[in-house]
């Protein structure tokens, strides 16, 4: 089966509905699918929910979307660097569920790997845990949470082969392996695309298997808290 596209917008093509459900990687502004979020823009789909650690920022990233008002519900764990996400919760235009960092991931990668629920100890005693079902493990009390499958999943990785296998470049192996993993559908954008057989086998973070569709783009890649030092 062909998994490279010319395009984002062609990698998408089908694949989008009004009302989906989209796990999205990334971490603020760190290997987030740039590329691929700019054509769910233009494509106009609306009333989606994301699965995601944040936002991006205003004018970039899942913030793009939250511009037009396309995204009618997050699943995150972070709001601050984006003002129109805050803004949209607080004032009750957008749906929010507040999930801890390692439990989102955790609902991903449980989803792609078929497991439905899972116990965790994080959220006990805390709004997190309500509505949740208890339980005791060893005098321990744990939440239960469920694992996430998503209409589509949404990646950045550095380097693919043409079989889908994925490298990701550093921190930008984040959120990228669990949610391409819990996508029914997933579509990577990578900054290069090799030839199969080329990648070493140990050095793999996500094989094939969970790759349907692939893009090759160019990226801003811009940096979320710039610091500088006086000269």
């Amino acid at each position: 089966m062909k998994k490279i596209y010319p395009n984002a917008a062609a990698a998408l093509d089908g694949l989008l509905h009004d009302g989906m459900f989209i796990a999205a990687g990334g971490f603020g502004l760190c290997g987030i699918p740039e590329l691929l979020l700019g054509a769910i823009k233009d494509a106009g789909t609306k009333d989606m929910t994301f699965a995601s650690n944040n936002a991006g920022v205003d004018d970039f990233g899942i913030g793009i979307l939250l511009q037009t008002r396309q995204v009618k519900k997050m699943i995150s764990s972070y709001v601050g660097e984006n003002a129109e996400f805050m803004r949209q919760y607080l004032s009750g235009e957008l749906e929010l569920e507040f999930n801890p960092q390692g439990t989102l991931a955790e609902r991903m990668r449980a989803g792609g790997c078929g497991i439905p629920g899972f116990y965790t100890k994080t959220g006990v005693g805390t709004v997190i845990a309500d509505g949740k079902e208890h339980k005791d493990f060893n005098g321990q009390t744990y939440i239960m949470e469920e694992g996430i499958v998503a209409d589509l999943a949404i990646v950045k990785a550095w380097k693919a082969d043409e079989t889908g296998n994925l490298i990701f470049r550093k921190t930008a192996r984040n959120f990228n392996p669990p949610a391409a993993m819990c996508g029914k559908i997933c579509v990577v954008e990578v900054e290069e695309i090799v030839p199969t057989g080329s990648l070493d086998p140990d050095h793999i973070h996500l094989p094939g298997i969970y790759v349907h569709r692939i893009i090759q783009g160019d990226h801003e890649k811009r940096i979320e808290q710039r610091t500088v030092r006086s000269a």
